[in-house]
């Protein structure tokens, strides 16, 4: 494979004298809402497919493995084959994936459903980064990159609240809502290159570089523990306070109503701040959380614990996207799919490390996962300055 081809020139949607830029926004709700939808009606998933809740529950992780996957390349080949033509056929695919989840006769063609799903939504939003990166001036990306990763936030928090009632009438219509959304993404194509850019030259070896592999470094300790938080919040939910699902599914929301509301303020404080001094900061946080989440006495504890990793969680994810996009000029989209790429692999590790130390220590051994945004932010003082350019 060469290792640099031209990037092929776009034109701003048809009928379009200025970018349009809401749509990729709203795209970043579809990666995050996706991955989690399942969760809450795993029990009816499993009734009406004629299986088992954990074989049914295999369903999160069928999406995860090719997202993350194919993260690590999806961004370089969408640079080469034009980024608004594999946005377009990427939509296409997912609304396609999710008339099989709905078809699904089985539990298997239902998994292989949701593994496309996954599939699809790595040719997304890497894209949707590096277009806002090149729309939005220096000056404003910070707060552009917390609004998108506000809407992230948000499609976290909603998913829960939209299929977990959807399934109560029937488990298959809380895959209409997200085929919407993809319909809308379609039909009001985004402006995914600044009009009237130069061609670039799309290079892999532009990927070896050291502001790359520390915003991977960061996204890959922040997902650790923002998943593990997820997991262990609910576990402990349930066995210390004997909440219900709605009363866990409410408490578990707090995380992406929080990160959504704080999300234009983050993006600002980049601005200001800057990556380093923003990521501490945001670790910082993030260890508050863990901590109330991990050993507060009460569910309202909790739940501001579960909410203040939200925010920390927001404004990481500002700061990682901010990072990579900018780390290679001549190819944002594969920059941003491979630091995306190593926030899903933390996040797929995370029950496997945590979950057996909550186990055996309890509410202790929850409190243990506040040493992995320790390690990030420790990262970022020894690293030293770090620009956005």
């Amino acid at each position: 494979m060469p290792d640099a081809v031209p990037q092929r020139t776009e034109r701003p949607p048809t009928g379009t004298t200025r970018p349009r830029g809401w749509p990729l926004y709203v795209g970043g709700f579809l990666g995050p809402y996706g991955s989690t939808m399942v969760t809450p009606m795993v029990p009816e998933v499993a009734a009406g497919l004629g299986s088992t809740p954990e074989v049914a529950a295999g369903a999160v992780t069928a999406y995860m493995v090719p997202f993350a996957v194919l993260m690590l390349v999806s961004g370089t080949f969408a640079e080469r084959w034009g980024r608004a033509r594999t946005m377009q056929v990427s939509l296409v695919l997912f609304v396609v994936s999710c008339g099989l989840c709905v078809l699904a006769p089985d539990i298997g063609w239902f998994l292989a459903a949701r593994a496309l799903q996954g599939a699809t939504n790595a040719f997304t939003t890497p894209l949707l980064v590096a277009a806002i990166t090149d729309l939005v001036p220096r000056a404003r990306l910070g707060r552009a990159l917390g609004l998108f990763a506000g809407m992230q936030a948000a499609g976290q928090a909603f998913s829960p609240l939209v299929s977990g009632p959807a399934a109560a009438e029937d488990w298959r219509w809380a895959f209409a809502f997200p085929s919407v959304v993809a319909v809308v993404l379609a039909l009001f194509r985004p402006t995914m290159t600044a009009p009237g850019a130069a061609v670039r030259v799309v290079r892999w070896r532009g990927l070896a570089n050291r502001r790359l592999a520390i915003a991977c470094v960061l996204s890959f300790l922040c997902y650790s523990a923002a998943v593990a938080l997820t997991v262990l919040s609910v576990l402990r939910a349930e066995q210390e306070f004997g909440l219900g699902p709605w009363q866990r599914g409410l408490v578990a929301a707090a995380f992406g109503v929080a990160g959504l509301a704080a999300a234009s303020i983050l993006g600002g404080r980049l601005d200001a701040l800057g990556p380093p001094r923003t990521g501490v900061a945001m670790n910082a946080v993030m260890v508050v959380g863990l901590l109330l989440a991990a050993l507060g006495p009460s569910v309202p504890l909790l739940a501001v614990g579960i909410a203040l990793v939200g925010v920390a969680v927001t404004g990481l994810r500002t700061t990682i996207n901010a990072l990579a996009a900018t780390s290679a000029p001549g190819n944002r989209a594969g920059a941003a799919s491979i630091a995306l790429s190593f926030q899903f692999f933390g996040g797929a590790l995370a029950p496997v490390a945590w979950v057996p130390v909550y186990a055996a220590f309890g509410d202790p051994g929850f409190a243990v996962v506040a040493i992995v945004p320790v390690v990030a932010a420790a990262t970022l003082a020894v690293v030293g300055p770090l620009r956005i350019e």
